[in-house]
């Protein structure tokens, strides 16, 4: 697969921009675990391999479990999930996927019993950013693992 275009090369004041309102994201009161999770699920669930390769290499690096790292495809089976993080996981799902007629009261309620209302909308700007960024890679072809030096994913050790 090769790149279709350098996005950053051709738009840098709005890479910029995004870059900087993905890194205040690091500062909300979500933890980075969550996080993590939340956006190895969205990028699975937008089959974004540049941002699946990526964050599977930040939570490894952050000190994710492999196995966990395994089932979070599967979490709704997997006991390896607090109640907490599964919260997150079934918000991310429903705001990536947009269920026709908007995310059901039922799920905003469940969520809303493990986060306060500061979390769920930190959460929420967490989802929009990874959707915005699989965007990106999937549109222009970002190949998984180029950009392991710069960011220093090669710390993952997984080759």
């Amino acid at each position: 697969m090769t790149q279709r275009l350098n996005y950053m090369q051709h738009s840098p004041e709005l890479v910029k921009k995004f870059m900087d309102f993905s890194l205040a994201l690091k500062s909300s009161v979500i933890e980075e675990s969550i996080r993590n999770l939340v956006q190895i699920r969205a990028s699975q669930i937008n089959g974004c391999g540049f941002c699946l390769d990526m964050h599977v290499k930040e939570a490894k690096i952050a000190g994710e479990t492999e196995l966990r790292l395994y089932h979070v495809a599967i979490w709704r089976e997997s006991t390896l999930f607090a109640p907490r993080e599964r919260a997150a996981l079934a918000w991310t799902e429903a705001l990536t996927k947009l269920p026709e007629g908007g995310v059901p009261d039922e799920l905003y309620e469940r969520v809303r019993g493990q986060l306060s209302e500061k979390e769920v909308s930190d959460l929420t700007f967490s989802i929009m950013a990874i959707n915005a960024w699989n965007r990106l890679s999937i549109g222009f072809k970002n190949v998984p693992g180029s950009a392991d030096k710069a960011f220093g994913l090669d710390k993952a050790g997984l080759n």
